[in-house]
């Protein structure tokens, strides 16, 4: 985005990547579906950036959701919104749409150099950086440094640059997991037995270390150690913060939330004559699977055999998680360069000329668009900000 910024204005811009080709998390990021961004209104919208909504909402004005889809269109893809809000190119794929933009970058003169890893700057402050045919030295009169985060480091957002830029007493909050799961510490049963299986729908609730509750509905997945999917990472950052806090986050989970606690009392109370209790909660509530194992694996058998307390655990289940799954498997990860550390076009006030954007700065949101649509935003914000500064030399 900053180089189509550049670019367009008559710059010329050369894109230097560590990987063999260009793209390759916004490409992962669509494999599943490429879900763009959201169409909830924008007031909406800007609250999903929790504690920086007021840092990134400049970004977020200059270039939206709607401005993001006219982009898009723009390229030849066409959108749609799905059931839940979320935005997708009609295809649900990632890589035509990368193409024609890359097609179009190439259009204007952007130039690409892969394999080219930065190692930071020399004596003389010139831009280091690694190829196969050995180290190059760059003076730009502008650097945008879009480095990504720390997950995934086999697609390239490693984290390698946080000392770089230490070195030069750039303020950077340490890298943490975000988009998650969380470790539990399920039995060897039920771990073997369920590892895989998804729960749906059902919903959490909790109350983090600030004492502010959280509720959502939707679906998870059980893993070899604990759980995953779009309900836990919707409450990931949160969630990661209590256990920092606390040492573990307690959540309740809803097993039936289409019913009330008293439709369920109701139904586990009712006579079941000779039927074992795992027949009747199949027969009177469709209990089974892995919900019922769960019930199973988190209350004792006291818990287990008195109805009533039975049926508020089907309601409200407590289920403890002890820790963040690591850095590199998370969806992405907070933490990155600090807003201090920036003025207000994300030029670094330390090293003049050098922008950052993207994910390496000190931002985090859920899935549903709200990542790819700030990273958008960003990256046009620090090419409008190497702009301004190119026309002020």
């Amino acid at each position: 985005m900053a180089a189509e910024v550049l670019s367009q204005a008559g710059v010329q811009v050369d894109v230097y990547d560590a990987m063999p080709s260009v793209g390759r998390k916004f490409l992962m990021a669509g494999k599943g579906g490429m879900n763009i961004t959201h169409a909830e209104p924008t007031e909406s919208f800007l609250t999903r950036y929790r504690e920086r909504q007021q840092n990134v909402t400049p970004w977020l004005e200059a270039f939206g959701a709607d401005d993001l889809r006219s982009w898009i269109h723009d390229l030849g893809i066409d959108t749609f919104v799905g059931s839940s809000g979320r935005v997708f190119p009609t295809d649900m794929k990632a890589a035509p749409l990368l193409r024609a933009w890359l097609h179009r970058l190439r259009e204007s003169g952007v130039r690409f150099h892969m394999r080219h890893r930065w190692l930071g700057w020399d004596a003389q402050g010139l831009l280091r950086l690694a190829s196969p045919e050995g180290e190059h030295l760059l003076r730009p009169d502008a650097v945008i440094l879009a480095l990504g985060g720390g997950s995934w480091a086999r697609l390239g957002s490693d984290g390698a640059w946080v000392p770089l830029l230490q070195q030069r007493e750039v303020s950077i909050s340490p890298l943490t997991p975000s988009n998650c799961g969380f470790d539990t510490g399920w039995s060897e049963h039920f771990r073997t037995r369920y590892a895989g299986e998804a729960l749906k729908p059902v919903s959490i609730a909790f109350t983090d270390h600030t004492g502010l509750q959280h509720q959502r509905q939707g679906e998870f997945v059980i893993t070899d150690g604990g759980i995953e999917g779009s309900l836990v990472y919707a409450l990931s950052a949160p969630l990661r913060d209590t256990i920092a806090a606390n040492g573990r986050a307690l959540i309740h989970l809803d097993l039936l939330p289409q019913k009330s606690a008293q439709q369920v009392i109701d139904d586990v109370v009712h006579p079941r004559g000779s039927r074992s209790i795992s027949s009747h909660l199949q027969s009177r509530l469709g209990l089974k699977g892995v919900k019922a194992a769960l019930l199973r694996e988190l209350l004792s058998k006291e818990d287990f055999a008195d109805p009533y307390r039975l049926g508020a655990s089907i309601k409200a289940l407590p289920l403890h998680l002890v820790a963040a799954r690591p850095l590199d498997e998370a969806i992405s990860s907070a933490g990155g360069v600090t807003f201090e550390a920036m003025d207000d076009h994300l030029m670094l006030r330390n090293l003049p000329g050098v922008f950052c954007a993207g994910e390496m700065l000190d931002w985090e949101a859920p899935t549903g668009g709200y990542l790819l649509t700030a990273c958008f935003a960003s990256g046009r914000a620090a090419g409008l900000g190497a702009l301004d500064w190119l026309n002020t030399r």
